[in-house]
């Protein structure tokens, strides 16, 4: 079973289990339209931060009963987003093929914090977990988080038009992903 030692540190950022005490500094950035357009869940409001953040709490441990982990990112002791990291390939939870994703507070944008953390947790997962692909999907339109992917040396392997119900509409989805061996 794997199992990731948490807190993952970077230059500038903590990423660790969310915590209850977390609650008003996620629901800054999870409760905004600009953030909630972008994700499954969409906008949150309190109860639902609070019901994200019970469920999101981890050990650091990746498996069959747990194949997904948010972690909260911390900067100078405040939460300002989130990362994803979950088990999954194409053919089902492998532990070879992982998803990234992340979710900030606006208010921090422009500053390089996402690509930061996604940094940190891609690291994590080919050097702790050792897998042989990372990969994230989202819309195209979300130029935030496509200039992430590309800063992490990701490529775009496949754009799906019109395939992604998405908030009661259909929408583009893009696939960027990068291996292990290409992983600076």
């Amino acid at each position: 079973m794997p199992r990731l030692a948490l807190p993952i540190l970077t230059e500038r950022l903590t990423l660790r289990s969310m915590r209850v005490e977390d609650h008003a500094d996620v629901l800054a950035y999870r409760s905004r339209s600009e953030v909630g357009v972008h994700l499954p869940c969409g906008v949150l409001n309190g109860d639902q931060v609070a019901d994200w953040i019970a469920e999101s709490v981890t050990a650091g441990r990746i498996d069959q009963v747990h194949p997904a982990m948010t972690l909260a990112v911390e900067l100078d002791g405040r939460v300002i987003g989130d990362v994803l990291l979950r088990a999954d390939g194409i053919d089902g939870v492998d532990g070879k093929q992982y998803e990234i994703g992340w979710a900030f507070n606006p208010d921090h944008g422009k500053q390089g914090f996402a690509t930061e953390a996604a940094r940190g947790l891609a690291d994590t997962a080919f050097k702790t977990l050792g897998v042989h692909r990372v990969w994230a999907r989202l819309d195209p339109a979300n130029t935030p988080s496509v200039r992430v992917c590309e800063r992490l040396g990701m490529r775009r392997e496949a754009l799906f038009e019109k395939a992604s119900w998405w908030h009661g509409r259909w929408d583009d989805l893009a696939i960027y992903a990068i291996r292990a061996d290409e992983w600076r």
